[in-house]
């Protein structure tokens, strides 16, 4: 009987997911779900995306926390469009939940959608929400065993940054077992070795972030 009631959850999920991602196609608006334990380093990749890109791209960001406001008021300073999704001890942003936010957008105006999921290797990979692709986000304090512990964020996601890589002298992380162990799951998955505190690799993840929304638009 839980196997039937988990499944009919991510079935009623999944078509709420795909009316998200038939509107979201209709403004020509490119969404990435970004995804990572806590602490890893989102809202600062999140900062660091908006303010090189935002000559380009008009974008707006939806937070996902617990409880709480203070991601979204780091990206309000930013003066960028932003929505605060509090779970109230949901372990995940659903379609559902998305979908509860667009009154407060114009989708006309935005380019690039960031939707910062609650910090959780487990259940944000299982509930999507329409968006165009996942970005998995692995930090160096973390450990190299995160893609086998849990695989299905590795085998959901589009690209992996591995961030806080100016640590890496500093902590036990074996970064080509990372690597390869990823690439074992995943195959197609674009890797990028990154610093948001120093900005080390991240022109690389702008430069390839902005080809995806510029080949999505054509």
């Amino acid at each position: 009987m839980k196997v039937t009631v988990v499944k009919n959850v991510l079935d009623a999920n999944n078509r709420i997911a795909e009316e998200n991602g038939k509107l979201f196609d209709q403004h020509k608006m490119f969404v990435i779900n970004l995804m990572s334990s806590p602490g890893a380093g989102k809202t600062s990749l999140v900062e660091q995306t908006i303010t090189a890109l935002r000559d380009g791209y008009r974008i707006a960001v939806i937070e996902g926390d617990v409880q709480d406001t203070y991601d979204a008021d780091r990206i309000a300073k930013l003066d960028i469009p932003v929505v605060q999704i509090n779970t109230g001890g949901a372990c995940h942003i659903d379609g559902n939940m998305i979908r509860e936010t667009f009154p407060a957008f114009d989708f006309g105006k935005i380019d690039l959608l960031i939707v910062e999921n609650v910090g959780n290797l487990v259940c944000p990979a299982e509930f999507k929400i329409g968006e165009n692709m996942k970005i998995m986000l692995l930090s160096t304090p973390e450990g190299a065993d995160k893609p086998a512990k849990y695989p299905l964020m590795f085998q959901e996601s589009s690209a992996l940054l591995i961030n806080k890589m100016d640590l890496l002298p500093y902590v036990d992380f074996d970064l080509e077992k990372a690597r390869r162990d990823a690439l074992a799951l995943n195959k197609d998955l674009k890797i990028f070795e990154v610093s948001c505190k120093s900005g080390a690799g991240l022109t690389a993840w702008f430069n390839w972030l902005g080809r995806q929304i510029d080949t999505f638009k054509k």
